[in-house]
């Protein structure tokens, strides 16, 4: 079985968002609180995680992850990179991989420059870059990933397949007529779904429900939602098909 964790499901503003008092950034609903969109996957001893963002530190402690294999990115959108100094804690015996495209990589580089040197000193992450192409499979561990271009507006990004299961945050466009391949065979989909109202970077729930059903998924978690839907009528809508993941959100996926 491979484990998954929800470490966080919202957008770059995060749930609630900073001055607003609308009925979802004031509900007492635990599962409208969203933090920066990452989720930890975890099969026998192998442990990765998809992102880190603001919170990383603050989910990495509510998760319980005490052991990190290797990070994959999917952008180098500062909501889902700016934990990175964090990964220090993970570094000290060994470098860490961090596995993305190549252009995401080199902004990684460039933003934490720090982190890619062989400077012996303890206080900052020793990270190695490993650049993957797209539709590439690569195995960490227990585990085999291939990654998934797809468009954030004008932008190509990653999204990851490992086993039957696809994650495809922050997308407009899944690009099926180069990866339908790929996605072949896909039973469980994460993906993107900002709101309800058309956006030119993120699906609607509308949308990420369409491109399910084209890629066949027999199930589909939205992720990546901002505040305007809250968690209960996300699911009273989309259920069963389709239903609103939520921060601390475990799903046990069987390996076929």
């Amino acid at each position: 079985m491979t484990r998954i964790e929800f470490l966080g499901t919202g957008t770059s503003h995060g749930v609630p968002v900073i001055g607003c008092h609308c009925p979802v950034c004031t509900s007492s609903d635990p599962k409208d609180k969203r933090w920066r969109s990452s989720i930890w996957i975890s099969r026998g001893s192998t442990s990765v995680v998809i992102d880190t963002g603001y919170e990383f530190r603050l989910q990495s402690l509510r998760a319980g992850i005490d052991k990190i294999d290797a990070v994959l990115y999917t952008h180098q959108h500062s909501d889902h990179l700016m934990g990175l100094d964090d990964l220090r804690v993970f570094t000290d015996e060994q470098k860490l991989p961090v596995y993305g495209r190549g252009d995401v990589l080199e902004a990684i580089e460039r933003i934490f420059p720090y982190a890619f040197t062989d400077m012996p000193y303890k206080g900052i992450p020793r990270l190695e870059a490993v650049k993957i192409d797209d539709r590439a499979t690569f195995s960490i561990g227990e585990i085999n990933f291939t990654l998934i271009p797809v468009m954030h507006g004008c932008m190509r990004i990653a999204g990851y397949r490992f086993g039957n299961v696809a994650y495809l945050t922050d997308v407009s466009d899944i690009l099926y007529d180069e990866n339908a391949e790929a996605l072949d065979g896909v039973k469980t989909l994460v993906i993107g779904a900002l709101r309800d109202k058309p956006h030119w970077s993120h699906f609607t729930f509308e949308q990420a429900c369409e491109n399910a059903r084209l890629i066949k998924a027999e199930k589909v978690y939205f992720t990546h939602i901002n505040h305007a839907t809250s968690y209960c009528d996300i699911n009273r809508r989309f259920m069963p098909y389709a239903e609103s993941a939520y921060d601390g959100l475990v799903l046990e996926v069987a390996d076929d």
